[in-house]
């Protein structure tokens, strides 16, 4: 499924100084995309670690913001798969608390 352009802005990776993709924005519109429930994908996310290309952004006086490189947003969609074969691997966050 192609992703809508309105989600991936173009950056400059400092790493590899490579051009890459974050998404940033939206992420509710990334698990409508996906196909996921946003809480379920957020917490799919949360086990990825920088190597796989996710990072937290943050803001003068907000909350970070879960954003994605291109070799990221591959590695989402491996890890979706992951745990929708086994979702005992998978940690969640209990959101009521």
């Amino acid at each position: 499924m192609p992703f809508d352009a309105g989600l991936v802005r173009p950056c400059q990776d400092g790493v590899t100084g490579k051009l890459a993709a974050i998404v940033a924005d939206d992420h509710l519109r990334l698990a409508e995309q996906l196909g996921e429930d946003e809480d379920w994908l957020h917490d799919v996310a949360n086990e990825m670690e920088i190597e796989d290309g996710v990072i937290w952004v943050y803001g003068v006086g907000e909350d970070g913001v879960l954003a994605f490189t291109d070799f990221g947003i591959e590695c989402l969609i491996e890890f979706i798969k992951m745990y929708k074969d086994d979702p005992t691997l998978l940690k969640r966050w209990d959101r009521s608390e």
